[in-house]
């Protein structure tokens, strides 16, 4: 898979503790490092595993990064730092990584403190700079098919009256997954494709999921029977002969299946040396659904731009083994595809059994209810619709996708219970915050055009020096400076050889950077007045505050366009 290196050179974590740690080690030949055992052996750990970075506003007012006393033990007798060692550590400076200021050792290692004036001026102050925090920092050239085994057809088509939340909960990641990857230039193909303007498509879309479609007169006979005769020719086909030996779960083949294709998967697995499939996914007999699933996964696969295509299934814990009997059917027809799972846990709903359309109906219905309390009879028209169903959705998505995939997910969905606009409780309080940004910004216009405050200057005339409140500094630190390297980690996964079928991505990440940020976001707003008193020698801490929240309010846009949210401008 190619790669292709941001044209910027954007101040980066992972750039500063390699860094750092190469800073640290130096030449290991020099006798510094300590002797690891008696016969002589010398531990060098890893530039990247001797530092790590501070993120508590508690830490962060002394050190942004350390590297703990264990690991000075390690390297140096008697863990004493060599002036040499540590000269070279304050002066440190390269591609992507943030100025060093001051440090010293301490009682718990190696602290270093980052020019801070120098970072911000770095991330805001520079022309268009900002841009490379908010993409991820190499752009792939490779294609993906995200499978949604829930979307198929098997007795019926799909319908948001017979949709689980279960179900809605794969639909929801693989949505999720497929804007994660676009965002680092993957290819990204969604199956199976959707009749539009169908039911089902109606339900995804007030989600604010935009899937693949076709016409309603769209038909795929032809490639069915294509499929078919491929299955019929492949190596794995068990004939007549071979009838009634155990097949897929220990069960025995009735004699109803005479005639039928029979595929020994076990055999699929074993000569194609697959690892992480069920030991007794044995002998699968064909079904027309299998057909038609097969079917539709080739025709997303040809759609991919860059070949051959990762296919990535994401998936129920319940339907794994279904799946898994799918991925094999479609080896076996000779499509040679990597293929991995993305595995969920269940929904859980205790004392209340809803479908996927009701929980909707239920959280929108609160929702209203909320905003009804709140702004009272300002709630009308087509323009507060628009923020309900994204709220709505906001909350939906949160709820789902901010547990860890292969965990279950719990859902209070009793009437009496409520969705709260203030609080740290997901997606509410996200949105919330990222339109008080608006309003901030509004403010400052409305403030500009009555001549209270001037055009905001060129980043270049500011003086971030004057970003002193703690808040500033863990905004920056915290969220806008790592944010384009959390863009990278789920195409990394992807690209991970070995570990099995089953794909382990932390697809909850989002999902928990935007609440932690917002919460790190409301401290800091409700305790600093931003636009102060029209005073001149107040102006310029001023700017530099707005040029720090035009950013997190960039950064706001930027990852909640991963969760196809669209931001809310006003509550």
């Amino acid at each position: 898979m190619e790669e292709v290196e941001a044209a910027s050179c954007p101040l980066r974590i992972s750039a500063t503790v390699r860094a750092l740690g190469a800073a640290l080690r130096g030449n290991q030949e020099n006798g510094q490092a300590k002797s690891r055992s008696n016969d002589g052996e010398r531990l060098f750990p890893e530039p990247e595993k001797l530092w790590f970075k501070e993120s508590s506003a508690k830490n962060l007012r002394n050190r942004d990064f350390l590297s703990p006393s264990t690991m000075l033990n390690t390297l140096f007798m008697d863990g004493q730092v060599p002036p040499c060692v540590l000269s070279r550590v304050l002066s440190l400076h390269g591609s992507g990584v943030l100025p060093v200021s001051e440090g010293g050792v301490v009682g718990e290692g190696l602290r270093v403190r980052v020019d801070r004036p120098a970072a911000f001026r770095s991330v805001l102050g520079e022309h268009g700079g900002l841009e490379g925090y908010l993409k991820a920092s190499t752009q792939k050239e490779a294609s993906v098919v995200i499978n949604c085994p829930a979307l198929h057809t098997k007795t019926n088509a799909p319908t948001a009256k017979t949709l689980t939340l279960g179900q809605l909960r794969t639909i929801l990641l693989a949505d999720h997954m497929g804007a994660l990857l676009r965002r680092q230039g993957f290819s990204v193909s969604f199956c199976p494709k959707l009749v539009e303007d169908s039911d089902i498509i109606c339900f995804l879309e007030t989600l604010g999921v935009d899937w693949s479609t076709l016409p309603a007169s769209w038909t795929n006979e032809n490639g069915e029977q294509r499929m078919r005769e491929e299955l019929e020719k492949c190596p794995y086909q068990e004939h007549d002969s071979e009838k009634g030996r155990r097949v897929s779960g220990g069960r025995r083949e009735s004699d109803e299946s005479d005639g039928a294709i029979r595929i020994n998967l076990t055999r699929v697995v074993q000569e194609q040396g697959l690892m992480g499939y069920d030991p007794s996914i044995g002998t699968c007999t064909v079904q027309q659904e299998n057909l038609a699933h097969l079917t539709q996964l080739k025709l997303a696969a040809s759609d991919c731009t860059v070949s051959p295509a990762t296919v990535i299934h994401v998936t129920s814990c319940q339907d794994e083994f279904r799946q898994q009997q799918i991925a094999m059917l479609w080896r076996a027809s000779g499509a040679t595809h990597k293929q991995r799972f993305l595995v969920c846990g269940p929904v859980k709903t205790p004392g209340c059994q809803l479908t996927a359309a009701q929980y909707l109906q239920l959280r929108r219905d609160q929702m209203k209810e909320a905003s009804e309390m709140k702004y009272g009879d300002q709630v009308e028209g087509q323009s507060w619709d628009d923020i309900i169903r994204v709220m709505t959705s906001a909350t939906v998505r949160f709820e789902l996708l901010s547990t860890v995939h292969t965990s279950p997910v719990t859902l209070d969905v009793h009437r009496e219970g409520s969705v709260s606009t203030k609080g740290p409780r997901g997606g509410v309080f996200v949105m919330y915050n990222c339109a008080r940004l608006h309003t901030l910004f509004d403010s400052y216009k409305r403030g500009v055009e009555k001549g209270l405050y001037p055009e905001i200057p060129e980043g270049s005339q500011l003086d971030f020096s004057a970003l002193k409140e703690e808040g500033e500094w863990l905004l920056l630190f915290n969220y806008l400076i790592p944010f384009s390297e959390l863009l990278d980690q789920s195409g990394q996964a992807v690209d991970c050889e070995g570990g099995g079928a089953r794909l382990n991505i932390k697809t909850e990440q989002m999902c928990k950077f935007l609440v932690s940020l917002s919460k790190d976001f409301s401290s800091y707003y409700n305790r600093v007045h931003v636009l102060g008193e029209p005073l001149p020698h107040l102006f310029n801490q001023m700017f530099c505050r707005l040029y720090l929240l035009s950013a997190l309010r960039e950064l706001y846009h930027s990852a909640l366009e991963t969760l196809n949210l669209p931001p809310v401008r006003q509550l």
